[in-house]
């Protein structure tokens, strides 16, 4: 449901700086295990077109399964605040690019000092910084951000993801400090990443409301567009302000050029694809490979009025996976999710369904160096020696376990067949037998699974999935809600089964603590959504926080992954080594240069222009 806070944002060491006294670093960038790309002064970054006019429009519709919204505040737990509202108004005291996976640079902050024991860091701010109200940004504004993102009216997330920082100290009326709870070489670039607002926001009669009451207040921000002509859960337009303080920064040149951008919502993906083709949108990408190679065929694609296209990236993939609620009291024991596991046979579903367009994920984090391989060795193999005693032997003694896979050759003993018995027998052992054709534990209990979906573009995947749950003696029942619903069941953990898909990280970090930390695993909206209470997960979570190196982090994040493969906490799917998206054709233009870790709407939304602006060449 949840992908993550601010997906640019990974750990931080600094780098390129310079001595200030004898007792802190300052610089303009961090980077967490590498060389900032981009020196002190740099004109642009390199994959944007510093010549890009300003003007035109694009009408695009979210990357996600929203279908509707009914606030501004993108910061509260209940209701869904309209799609890219945070990108779009909100500034950040450091800033990401596409070009680098681990690197930031200041934005709202012109400089960044981090005390020598990495247990503190001061940011100045920008004396140029203004808010949409004209008024300046300064140090007061940033500590409110903070204190009212950590207070108990926000999202939990927040509180999670800030929950290392001591306190925020306004030094002066341009400088705040963040102390911390310990020596961290991430945290100076989590705060970094506060999404920062005016103390004026949601304030009436001299006294501020509670945030969680500031549902339709306008947001007072200071990014580069605000909020335009709405129609309330059905579709928002950005206008951007010709006004942006940053417009001329070397972190902003070249971006932000549409002067409208829209996003409509539809509840239905049938009707989604028919209006782009139609016309009533500009951009989509698509998620489903029989959808990309069956419905985006037509006259207009025919004609050249609509493009498609497979982009490359060097993101590191998506996860994406069923996942169970281990609050249930059936998915406590790890056979029976083992055993559910074993049912789905993806090799016939990329045939029969996939068009074999996809690879089958294996671990939590795909198809990166972080994901564990074979047997525990060296470094990964000594963080968890220190932990044998909470871990099972076939942790050691076993290579680390792979989705089942099935042959078409019988010889191979890999079939279906073969699963399903292996199925039906650790079913079995965990107290599930059939008894009068369905499948029961010793109280007389049936064994049924309710799949969630909100769009009901899953229902070709649990169909043949549910079948063979079903040889299994269990009943299963695929429900389609709406996401608004579907989103406030999760919220309180009021389901069995879901999917579920995470945007990939090149350096994973303090957003995991959020995502399989026991701490989050009761607190509802948390993005502990499986409900992960383990004390060697939170063990090798803490080491993961904290490396000072890169192969810290490897060696953490291995043993990590090993080790929640071996719970078996979700049914791994598929992911995709390119994205795919469709734009009407002769509307656009854009760089030649594709960055190598971005995600297409914000690429989009952010670097190209529009051919009705006036013309420019196309920067080398």
């Amino acid at each position: 449901m949840r992908n993550g806070l601010f997906r640019w944002i990974d750990g931080v060491l600094l780098a390129c700086g310079f001595f200030v006294g004898s007792s802190v670093w300052a610089a303009h960038a961090y980077a967490q295990f590498g060389d900032v790309r981009y020196a002190a002064g740099f004109e642009h970054f390199s994959y944007v077109n510093p010549q890009a006019p300003k003007g035109g429009d694009i009408v695009l519709v979210p990357p996600t399964r929203q279908s509707n919204f009914d606030k501004y505040n993108p910061f509260t737990l209940k209701g869904s605040a309209p799609p890219a509202l945070l990108n779009m108004l909100f500034d950040t005291l450091l800033v990401g690019n596409m070009d680098e996976a681990t690197t930031a640079y200041g934005l709202l902050a012109r400089d960044v000092a981090v005390a020598s024991d990495q247990k503190s860091v001061v940011f100045e701010i920008h004396p140029q910084a203004r808010f949409h109200n004209g008024e300046p940004v300064l140090a007061s504004d940033v500590k409110h951000s903070f204190e009212r993102l950590t207070s108990p009216q926000a999202a939990p997330q927040y509180r999670t993801y800030f929950g290392e920082v001591k306190s925020a100290t306004v030094l002066d009326e341009r400088r705040i400090r963040f102390d911390f709870l310990r020596p961290s070489s991430e945290l100076p670039l989590i705060v970094g990443s506060l999404p920062v607002f005016s103390r004026k926001w949601g304030l009436e009669g001299g006294k501020h409301k509670a945030l969680d009451q500031m549902v339709t207040d306008v947001p007072i921000a200071s990014g580069p567009y605000r909020i335009g002509p709405v129609q309330f859960g059905r579709d928002i337009t950005y206008l951007r302000d010709p006004t942006y303080w940053a417009r001329d920064l070397n972190v902003r040149r070249g971006l932000f050029n549409f002067d409208r951008i829209t996003y409509k919502i539809y509840k239905d993906n049938t009707a989604q694809l028919e209006a782009f083709k139609a016309g009533e949108f500009d951009y989509i990408q698509s998620f489903v490979s029989r959808e990309w190679a069956r419905a985006f065929t037509g006259r207009a694609f025919e004609r050249g009025e609509l493009l498609k296209a497979e982009l490359p990236h060097g993101n590191a993939g998506d996860f994406q996976g069923f996942l169970f609620n281990l609050r249930r009291d059936k998915f406590k024991d790890v056979r029976v999710r083992q055993a559910i596991a074993l049912a789905m046979d993806f090799e016939w579903m990329n045939r029969q369904l996939f068009y074999n367009a996809y690879s089958r994920v294996r671990g939590f984090f795909v198809a990166s160096d972080f994901e564990a391989k074979g047997r525990p060795e060296g470094d990964e193999l000594a963080l968890l020696q220190g932990l044998r005693s909470q871990l099972a032997p076939e942790v050691f003694e076993q290579a680390v376990p792979q989705p089942p896979s099935t042959s078409l050759d019988p010889a191979s003993g890999h079939t279906l067949r073969d699963h399903l018995r292996q199925a039906r027998d650790l079913l079995q052992a965990a107290g599930w037998t059939i008894q009068e054709g369905q499948l029961k534990n010793d109280q007389g209990q049936v064994f049924s699974i309710e799949f969630l979906d909100n769009s009901g573009g899953m229902g070709r995947v649990v169909s043949p999935f549910a079948k063979n749950l079903e040889k299994l003696g269990m009943q299963v029942q695929y429900k389609v809600i709406d996401f608004a619903l579907l989103q406030k069941r999760m919220d309180v953990f009021d389901f069995d089964i879901t999917s579920n898909r995470t945007v990939g990280s090149e350096a994973p970090g303090t957003e995991l603590l959020e995502r399989y930390g026991a701490k989050s695993a009761d607190v509802e909206g948390s993005g502990n959504v499986i409900g992960v209470k383990s004390p060697v997960v939170d063990a090798l979570l803490d080491k993961a926080v904290s490396a000072q190196t890169r192969p810290q982090l490897v060696a953490a994040l291995r043993a990590l992954d090993r080790v929640l493969r071996h719970g078996y906490y979700v049914v791994p799917h598929w992911y995709g080594a390119v994205h795919r998206v469709s734009w009407r054709a002769n509307k656009f233009e854009r760089p030649d240069l594709i960055p190598r870790f971005y995600q297409p709407e914000n690429w989009v939304t952010s670097v190209w222009w529009s051919r009705s602006a006036a013309p420019v060449a196309k920067a080398p």
